[in-house]
């Protein structure tokens, strides 16, 4: 599920970045920023901490160990190695005996 910013006119004068999921449900609301310039900045910001951030856990009824952020996909077997042209060495071959009975 892919979600977007949103750049919007802030109250005060200038501009926020609104984070908006999938299903177009508020996530967060960012600073005020002068230009938009300076908002774009802040999307490309927020893109790096969100990639690598940790979770700090401020509640008042924090764990003593850090949060780890939910495993999203399911690890996979690796997959079969690959030609140079991107098919199993089985399938290239099938695929190299389909072109010469077609000459």
């Amino acid at each position: 599920m892919s979600g977007y910013f949103e750049l919007v006119d802030a109250p005060e004068g200038g501009y926020r970045i609104r984070l908006v999921d999938g299903t177009g449900a508020l996530m967060a609301v960012s600073v005020t920023f002068p230009t938009k310039r300076a908002a774009a900045a802040g999307v490309a910001k927020a893109r790096e901490i969100a990639g690598t951030g940790l979770i700090r856990d401020r509640s008042h009824d924090q764990q003593s160990e850090p949060l780890k952020p939910p495993q999203l996909f399911k690890q996979h077997a690796k997959p079969a190695k690959k030609s140079v042209t991107g098919m199993t060495s089985r399938a290239g071959s099938q695929q190299a005996k389909r072109a010469s009975a077609h000459q």
